[in-house]
């Protein structure tokens, strides 16, 4: 009876390995016909050449080229490039091009319908005018080291994201390179995820994040863009050992963000660029808009209009261990709320503070604080700038500094650190591989 069973086994197992078959094609081949005869478990290997048409993947199958980015799927311009409607599919070594450019019917190079799960994406080579990658309502998935690239034709508001992740969870984005598309990878109401060593250039946004929470975005690139992170409606985020450099408008944008940690990450390079200069349009280091409850903590901004500038309703937010070098303005904040930037002795380090250490303990003698009453009635109204060097204007400046009651609460270090706390951001223990200063 054993012997029976052990046999029974033994011809169950070669009959379910069997299932499984390699099939290799040709651009002759109708790959449509063979993605839909395939059975769950069978790969789908592509020789050298191009495969034209708006490919649908029903099974769970692997798909991959015979030599790397040599096999391209053509869309002919219209639709998606592949379509899967079916979990467990892993897509390899592709090239894909030429998809649909129509942004309301989401269009991309490689779209995941409703619910497909277990899916791996992986060194494929993307250019067209829609969205690159559009992945929505499934689990479990990667999206790595691929290379996507829009089309520089269109405005950019006319061009699609290159990774759109929508109602995912447990996804991981590693290693992919995104350029000139609109953004670069953008997240929408999504939990769980891993963003992670990505480089993104010539773009809006870097990474654009909407109504998502405990999500974590680690050691990502970004420049040349807008905005190198866009985090918005957003909570429980992790945001730590980034960097973004020359950025038009904003290095990080924090829009009602809560409960979430930014630590560790360098800023460098944020100048509005002079043909698109305007009234309050300068480059800002660190925005942070209507969020409160966030920890800013040991990063590093470097040559900024604006290092930091938090405004409408910002208070409760923790602010320490932070380098604010060569900034052409360290500090804006309009609000008369007390904030006291430094927490349990650790202040932050301004480049532009004069104050002595006597004791030799690492922080100044005096408090650091930014601003003055002058200051607030400059953002308030601008075209008070042409006074700024009149003499009633030095004398309240004189005044306030001698008599400190009549100067507006305001943001306050109290232990500002007499030197760079970051130079290289060992506290993280992160490092950005290929992009280390």
């Amino acid at each position: 009876m054993l012997n029976r069973i052990l046999i029974f086994l033994c011809l169950l197992g070669c009959t379910l390995g069997a299932s499984a078959e390699t099939w290799h094609l040709t651009p002759d081949d109708e790959l449509q016909a063979r993605l839909d005869s395939a059975a769950d478990g069978d790969t789908l290997i592509l020789a050298d050449g191009i495969y034209r048409g708006n490919f649908v993947i029903k099974h769970a199958i692997s798909l991959r080229a015979e030599h790397p980015h040599q096999a391209v799927i053509d869309a002919g311009g219209q639709g998606h490039g592949l379509l899967l409607t079916h979990s467990d599919v892993e897509i390899t070594d592709l090239a894909i091009e030429h998809w649909g450019r129509d942004l309301t019917a989401q269009n991309a190079g490689i779209y995941s319908d409703q619910g497909a799960s277990n899916l791996v994406i992986r060194n494929n080579r993307l250019k067209g005018d829609g969205f690159g990658i559009w992945l929505q309502k499934g689990q479990q998935i990667k999206v790595l080291g691929n290379h996507v690239r829009g089309n520089t034709e269109l405005r950019s508001s006319d061009r699609g994201n290159g990774i759109q992740l929508s109602i995912v969870q447990q996804v991981e984005v590693a290693d992919n390179d995104v350029a000139e598309t609109r953004d670069g990878i953008y997240i929408i109401s999504s939990q769980n995820n891993v963003i992670r060593n990505n480089t993104m250039h010539d773009l809006r946004y870097g990474i654009h994040y909407m109504y998502s929470h405990s999500n974590q975005v680690l050691n990502n690139y970004a420049h040349h863009t807008r905005a190198g992170y866009a985090l918005m409606s957003s909570r429980l985020l992790t945001v730590s050992g980034n960097l973004t450099e020359e950025s038009e408008d904003y290095g990080f944008l924090m829009n009602f963000i809560t409960s979430s940690t930014i630590s560790h990450n360098r800023i460098k390079q944020v100048w509005t660029k002079p043909e698109h200069k305007a009234l309050g349009r300068e480059g800002k280091g660190l925005f942070v808009y209507n969020s409160g409850y966030n920890n800013i903590s040991f990063n590093r901004v470097d040559t900024a209009e604006i290092g930091i500038h938090l405004t409408a309703g910002s208070e409760n937010t923790q602010v320490y261990g932070n380098d604010f070098i060569n900034n052409q303005l360290q500090v804006k904040y309009v609000s008369n709320t007390p904030q006291e930037w430094s927490q349990d002795g650790q202040g932050n380090f301004w480049s532009n503070y004069l104050g002595w250490d006597l004791n030799n303990d690492g922080h100044g003698d005096t408090p650091f604080e930014p601003n003055d009453g002058i200051d607030k009635i400059v953002w308030q109204y601008p075209q008070a700038k042409v006074l700024l060097d009149s003499p009633a204007l030095l004398l309240l400046r004189w005044i306030q500094k001698q008599f400190p009651v009549l100067k507006p609460a305001g943001v306050k270090d109290s232990f500002p650190a007499m030197g760079p706390i970051n130079a290289s951001n060992t506290e993280a223990g992160l490092t950005l591989a290929g992009h280390q200063e």
